[in-house]
């Protein structure tokens, strides 16, 4: 193995991006204090459009696409995404090289900051028509299902946008994903987290991942530290799950393993845009067969109708292009 002294980073370049892959170098820092760490950014075409909803879109490989490019050509070493923006499949010659310890999966609600308090403390106060601010089908319909009278409207940008924009009382709540939040300093403004019952989480969310090439033994061994077996057996079993349904995470699609002892469980489910029709699912079974078990629960709900929802919202929603969602 030929031993190099420099390796560079690949990233988007958003608050959070940057939040992760400056992780992941002071990870490898003091694993390697010798080893020179850099950080390239990347605009994805995720990154670059911002006036439409992500779900118009459509495809896979919206936020990874332009880094796993320049990975192929080499320009990069190693590459640093939120899981849940990472297709099921990859390009020839690359591959998930380790799955870090996972963040909070759930979904948090964050109300609009005023000195006197806020009047909504959690999901089950939210008034009559309350406005909600997410990207996610995936949230949308989960919410609709339970409050069909909810406004649903567009929420894009970063953090810092995001929250100004609920403040300026654009919205009454905005929903976001509670990793995001506390990694970059805001715990202090969610409101509630939502229990999986209200809002099950996106596949993979919570969870860094970090992409290299399969043939570059230097990259992979300095990598396999960072693993986290435990987040790594959950994050298999979902991501299997949203394999064999052949779905991005602007679909209406989730699932959240977790270890109990020495199984694994997990939830999950396919819904539609409107949140009239959601098919939830659950199963449990040695952590050793995490993708098998994930396939099963996808077979599962497919059988109960999930492929029906599906074709309908590839039909009507996403164009064939390639492409994924954001936070």
């Amino acid at each position: 193995m030929t031993e190099r002294k420099r390796i560079v980073i690949g990233t988007r370049g958003s608050k959070l991006a940057l939040w992760q892959a400056e992780w992941v170098k002071s990870q490898l820092l003091g694993l390697y204090p010798d080893l020179v760490v850099e950080l390239e950014k990347i605009k994805t075409t995720g990154d670059k459009i911002l006036d439409v909803p992500l779900a118009k879109v459509g495809g896979k490989g919206l936020f990874v696409k332009e880094i796993e490019e320049a990975l192929v050509r080499g320009e990069v070493d190693l590459a640093v995404h939120s899981m849940k923006d990472v297709p099921t499949g990859f390009p020839e010659n690359l591959h998930l090289a380790v799955i870090c310890r996972r963040e909070d999966p759930r979904d948090a609600l964050i109300t609009q900051e005023r000195q006197e308090g806020t009047a909504i403390r959690s999901f089950k106060e939210l008034p009559q028509r309350a406005t909600v601010g997410t990207s996610s089908l995936r949230r949308s319909c989960q919410l609709l299902s339970l409050r069909p009278d909810l406004r649903i409207a567009q929420l894009r940008g970063n953090l810092d946008t995001r929250l100004r924009k609920l403040d300026e009382g654009q919205f009454d709540v905005i929903i976001l994903a509670a990793a995001g939040v506390k990694r970059l300093g805001w715990a202090s403004r969610i409101t509630e987290i939502l229990d999986p019952s209200i809002s099950l989480p996106a596949i993979g969310q919570g969870a860094v991942g970090i992409e290299c090439r399969r043939d570059d033994r230097f990259i992979n061994g300095l990598l396999a530290p960072l693993d986290h077996p435990e987040t790594t057996i959950c994050v298999t079993a979902e991501r299997a799950f949203l394999a064999r349904l052949e779905g991005g995470c602007q679909v209406p699609i989730a699932a959240h393993a977790r270890l109990e002892g020495a199984k694994i469980v997990m939830n999950g489910l396919v819904g539609s845009v409107t949140g009239d029709r959601i098919i939830r699912g659950t199963i449990s079974g040695p952590r050793e067969e995490a993708a098998g078990l994930g396939v099963k629960l996808a077979e599962e709900v497919l059988a109960r109708g999930a492929g029906d929802i599906l074709r309908e919202v590839y039909g009507t929603m996403l164009p064939p292009v390639d492409g994924e969602a954001a936070s």
